[in-house]
């Protein structure tokens, strides 16, 4: 026998010998481990919960007609009635101040003037020249009837006393500019003056604000552009305080920010006690469309899938899928159009492991 031979019957045999001993080793079977599949594994009992002989034990709702609130929570701020920064209509010297500072001021009282004698002289000489100008006229008139004067010579009386009084009325209102009267009720904020001063028509004096009554200000998203309407109520806090204040809407911007894509509405806030004051940060709540009698489901009950809405019934102890079409939705409920009925008990737990014909239990 070559050694060739030798070499190849020696490896065929090495090669069988190692075939056997793998193919008829056998371990030791562990007695805490169990035949089968473990609890819980693909095809074990924890996988075939609610199939065969098991319950899945389940969440439930039944349908009745409900009132839902489309609601939302915004930022905003508070802001005068009206405001209004004080400047005096002409230029002059200030020679008195009239108003302390943070007091209630009525409309058209005096709060401050400037000098004013120039204007006086002028006054009281228009006034003196009044008498005799309105006598010559009246003369001028009497010839005139009697055709003792021609009609140029009266009516050139008539002139000079209607020039007259424009004088006198021109002077009297730049009079009234000397004098800085409040537009409104309001309480006056601090003075940015002092007598002697010279002030201009772009000279502040003061702020003059009007509190009893405040706008509450706040940008809303522009799906609901249209839907808000002049009379909604909402309710505001503001910041370290709980309690809540009511506020009525009363004017909307006529278009959408392009830039914020948002829509400026105006509430107003009777504010006759004083306690809160313009400039203030507020949160909003707002509701803009109430839905009577209409259906709802709470989100975790509906599922998704290849854009279409279904929930799970409860009908004789199974799973039932039905198919439905969703409306307006909240922070926890949704709206339900159609695919519903008034009674019906929806599943709102375990809804991913459901599947059509499953056994249900309600807890």
């Amino acid at each position: 026998m070559s050694k060739i031979t030798k070499y190849v019957l020696g490896t065929i045999i090495v090669i069988g010998l190692t075939i056997w001993g793998i193919t008829s080793f056998k371990p030791k079977k562990n007695r805490d481990i169990p035949d089968g599949p473990m609890p819980g594994a693909m095809g074990g009992p924890a996988a075939a919960l609610g199939r065969g002989g098991q319950t899945l034990l389940v969440r439930h709702v039944i349908i009745q007609p409900t009132e839902l609130v489309d609601g939302i929570n915004i930022s905003g701020s508070l802001i005068p009635n009206e405001e209004v920064n004080l400047s005096f209509e002409t230029s002059g010297k200030i020679t008195d101040i009239f108003f302390e500072e943070g007091s209630k001021v009525k409309k058209g009282q005096v709060l401050a003037k400037i000098n004013d004698a120039p204007l006086q002289a002028q006054l009281k000489k228009l006034e003196a020249q009044y008498q005799s100008t309105e006598d010559r006229l009246a003369r001028q008139k009497a010839l005139y009837e009697k055709e003792a004067v021609s009609k140029e010579a009266y009516q050139e009386a008539e002139a000079n006393f209607n020039k007259l009084q424009a004088d006198i009325e021109e002077c009297k209102a730049k009079l009234d500019q000397t004098e800085l009267k409040a537009p409104f009720d309001g309480i006056i904020g601090l003075r940015q003056v002092s007598v002697g001063a010279y002030a201009s028509p772009n000279t502040n004096v003061a702020t003059l604000t009007n509190t009893e009554k405040l706008k509450v200000e706040f940008a809303i998203p522009e799906r609901y552009a249209g839907v808000l309407q002049n009379g909604a109520k909402l309710t505001f806090t503001v910041e370290g305080s709980d309690e809540v204040y009511p506020a009525q809407v009363y004017a909307t911007n006529s278009k959408v920010d392009q830039g914020t894509r948002t829509y400026l509405v105006r509430a107003i806030y009777d504010n006759k006690d004083g306690k809160l004051v313009p400039g203030r940060y507020v949160s909003v709540t707002l509701n803009t469309r109430t839905f009577h009698n209409t259906m709802a489901v709470p989100s975790e009950a509906i599922i998704s899938e290849m854009g279409i809405d279904k929930v799970f019934l409860y009908k004789n102890g199974k799973a039932i899928p039905q198919e439905i079409s969703k409306g307006l939705r909240t922070d926890a409920m949704v709206q339900v159009l159609s695919g519903l009925n008034i009674g019906d008990t929806v599943i709102t737990s375990g809804t991913m492991q459901l599947r059509t014909g499953m056994r249900v239990e309600l807890k």
